[in-house]
């Protein structure tokens, strides 16, 4: 395998991760907060969390780092459509992503904090905030990834 087809695999790979892991998060963490069950909420939130900074976090950084490298050595230019689109698409993922990080963190915190506590429930900020992370950030945000395989396999020229 040449290295152009090993940074590419690599590429689709961790692409792969990066997506499955906001769905996978986007999931647990929807459905464990439907059981309203503190505990359970901050043990899975704490996973949560660690799986984005040890794994999506690394993924996230590799992706533009091995497509600017693959897009060199392959010859596209930056004015390619479906290329210009897959890039602004994935800041605008960034810039949900980087937020849902913070509430994340928060989210973890405020149930911890009420399980060490012996709380039955959660305070309102813990739900403003998981509104947001469910809704308003994590759906447009995992969306925008989506796209970007729409983009990136075709390869559609937009004429």
């Amino acid at each position: 395998m040449n290295t152009y087809l090993l940074v590419k695999t690599l590429h689709i790979l961790s692409s792969v991760l990066l997506v499955g892991m906001a769905c996978g998060s986007g999931f647990y963490l929807f459905f464990v907060n439907r059981t309203k069950s503190v505990h359970v909420i901050a043990t899975v939130s704490r996973l949560l969390t660690r799986s984005d900074l040890w794994l999506s976090t690394p993924a996230a950084i590799f992706q533009p780092l091995s497509g600017i490298w693959l897009m060199h050595m392959a010859g596209w230019s930056w004015d390619t459509p479906w290329l210009l689109a897959s890039v602004l698409l994935y800041l605008i993922a960034v810039l949900f992503w980087l937020p849902l990080m913070w509430l994340g963190i928060q989210m973890r915190r405020i149930a911890a904090e009420a399980s060490a506590q012996g709380h039955d429930t959660l305070p309102p900020t813990y739900w403003r905030y998981a509104r947001l992370w469910e809704y308003h950030l994590g759906c447009p945000g995992f969306l925008a990834m989506v796209a970007i395989y729409f983009l990136m396999v075709p390869k559609p020229t937009f004429s």
